[in-house]
């Protein structure tokens, strides 16, 4: 099976089944027969994990008293029931009109069926199922188990496609459920236990607000400045018709509106608005010479059109090394860079086209008297600061040593800032979503296991941060050996908890308290970039031709990483200390 998926990315959706009427087997039938098949065919669908599968089975469970009393072993049933059941074709039978295609009943679909076939004759008397046992309606695997909250359930995780937008994906498959829903009983509950998007709607909202507010507050600016309507105007159509010609190029370049082009806009609006202010200052000098607005921003435009093209070309060679930066980081990166690139190139067109041409219509010579007694007040502020500057500066010039100083001194401490300030790849990202990993000792049976975790389930959603959880248990995915489980947890709105770090050290205290079980947690990142999902924040991983040699290192080594101070949790996934039970057998004895 070859499944298209990054493995070290988080769920985008997680959904839980549960059902107070009918059995939890008939449960994972509709999840498995319906739910996972139509989610799988949703565009930007990659992958469809059903977590704690209970497959519906029939399991018949034998007395051995019973079978020894009767002369039989659990071979003797096994061979007598392994033909009793079967389901391959009949064929058809044909007359001299029609034709007939033949089914019967050689297929036991029900408990009550099996109790009834016959295993053996003892004293010319046949022994059933029901005599010597009984059958049952169970799942397939009794080691898989799953919890929705503290019911059983059926836990749906969805992955996307590598390069599918989560919102355009979780968006399909939301308006797909209400069909869904329809094609499974209503006594079936289905409801979502965690959903990315929602986090990602946040931020990409957070980074829209500021970057509206960001504009806001240049245009606002610049009118304290200019003092001038017009001349306040002509920047504040430049800005927003250069982002909407970024726009144009993003598209050409097959970019999205996410937070690493958000980002880029918010940071190019400053460079983007400083082309039109120059320009526009330059106009109004030459207007304010007495010339005509049209020749006015002809001269201006002329001369103040090499520097903007010089600042601007100078600007560009900034994000170069970005562009040809290579591996993830380069990846990552790349659209930021391309962003401000096109945001900048296309600045510096509409400056020389757009705002002379706007110049030339909109902006007329105001003589003072014109000015109102406000404008007059902030004329008279800024000729203060320019004083105070201009004392400012004839200091510094006079004790040009200590000015020199000052300077080295700032640049000493720059370098020392940057080698002791703490570094990493990515910030830690407050998704209201956090995964976890269960694991047990080696030696834990399935229902001790079970037990544990919904210990461990009950103890997190007493946390007043945590909205609803969803679990299970079993070998599969992330989770490789029967003595480690899965946690999805989704905490509630940001405003009203702590962040997530600070309840994840809550969630380890008081999961602490369970005995027998430690839960490993780390919060889902928008970005992740790795091997695989594992239990723990960084993976190490050995290799080793020889198997004994790496079972013989891999515990030496995890030990040596337990003792460094910086390190919490810690585990692997070499699991192969549990003890063992051998059943020798006397060969000789056993042939007599």
């Amino acid at each position: 099976t070859y499944h298209e998926t990054n493995p070290a990315d988080a769920p985008i959706l997680v959904l839980g089944l549960t059902s107070d009427v009918l059995p939890i087997t008939t449960v994972d039938d509709y999840a498995e027969s319906i739910l996972e098949q139509k989610l799988s065919q949703v565009p930007g669908v990659g992958l469809v994990t059903i977590g704690g599968e209970q497959h519906p089975a029939i399991r018949i469970q034998f007395n051995p008293a019973r079978l020894a009393a009767n002369g039989l072993d659990m071979e003797d049933v096994r061979t007598a029931l392994t033909n009793v059941s079967v389901d391959q074709p009949k064929g058809s039978l044909y007359g001299p009109e029609k034709s007939n295609t033949l089914q019967t009943n050689d297929q036991i679909l029900t408990p009550a069926d099996w109790n009834k076939q016959i295993i053996a004759y003892r004293n010319g008397g046949p022994i059933r199922v029901s005599d010597v046992g009984t059958a049952v309606t169970g799942p397939q695997d009794e080691t898989l188990m799953g919890w929705v909250n503290q019911h059983k359930g059926i836990v749906v995780a969805v992955q996307r496609l590598p390069g599918a937008n989560v919102i355009s994906t979780v968006q399909a498959i939301k308006a797909a459920l209400p069909k869904l829903e329809t094609a499974i009983p209503p006594t079936i509950k289905l409801q979502i236990i965690s959903d990315r998007t929602t986090t990602i709607r946040a931020s990409v909202a957070d980074v829209q607000f500021t970057l509206i507010l960001t504009i806001g507050l240049v245009v606002g600016v610049i009118f304290l400045f200019l003092r001038s309507v017009w001349a306040t105007v002509i920047p504040g159509i430049a800005v927003p018709i250069s982002i909407v010609g970024t726009f144009g190029m993003m598209y050409v370049f097959g970019y999205s509106l996410d937070n690493l082009s958000l980002m880029g806009l918010s940071i190019a609006v400053g460079f983007v608005v400083d082309d039109a202010i120059v320009m526009v200052e330059n106009i109004a000098r030459h207007i304010e010479m007495g010339k005509t607005p049209m020749q006015a921003a002809l001269d201006g435009a002329g001369e103040i059109g090499f520097t903007i093209l010089s600042i601007s070309v100078s600007l560009v060679a900034v994000f170069i090394p970005l562009l040809l930066m290579s591996g993830m980081v380069g990846r990552m990166f790349q659209e930021f860079a391309v962003t401000v690139t096109v945001s900048i190139a296309v600045s510096a067109l509409v400056s020389l086209t757009l705002t002379p041409m706007m110049g030339a219509r909109l902006l007329r010579h105001e003589t003072q008297d014109a000015q109102g007694r406000l404008s007059r007040g902030l004329e008279r502020c800024f000729d203060g600061l320019l004083a105070l500057y201009d004392r400012g500066l004839v200091v510094a010039l006079r004790h040009r040593r200590v000015t020199m100083m000052v300077m080295l001194a700032t640049v000493v401490a720059t370098a020392w800032l940057f080698i002791v300030i703490p570094k990493g790849f990515f910030p830690e990202q407050d998704t209201g979503l956090i995964l976890g990993v269960t694991e047990a000792a080696q030696d834990i049976s399935p229902a001790g296991m079970a037990d544990l975790q919904q210990q461990v389930i009950e103890t997190v959603l007493k946390d007043p941060a945590v909205a609803t959880a969803g679990a299970y248990i079993g070998a599969g995915g992330a989770t490789s050996t029967e003595n480690q489980g899965r946690i999805f947890l989704a905490l509630k709105p940001e405003a009203e908890r702590p962040p997530i770090m600070t309840v994840m050290a809550r969630l380890n205290r008081a999961v602490g308290a369970v005995r027998g079980v430690h839960l490993f947690m780390q919060p889902v990142q928008d970005v992740n970039i790795g091997g695989r999902l594992t239990a723990t924040q960084y993976q190490y991983t050995l290799t080793d031709v020889d198997l004994s040699e790496l079972n013989r290192w891999g515990p030496i080594i995890q030990d040596a990483l337990g003792k460094l101070p910086q390190v919490i949790d810690l585990t692997s996934d070499q699991q192969s200390a549990a003890p063992q039970l051998t059943l020798a057998i006397n060969r000789d004895v056993a042939s007599r």
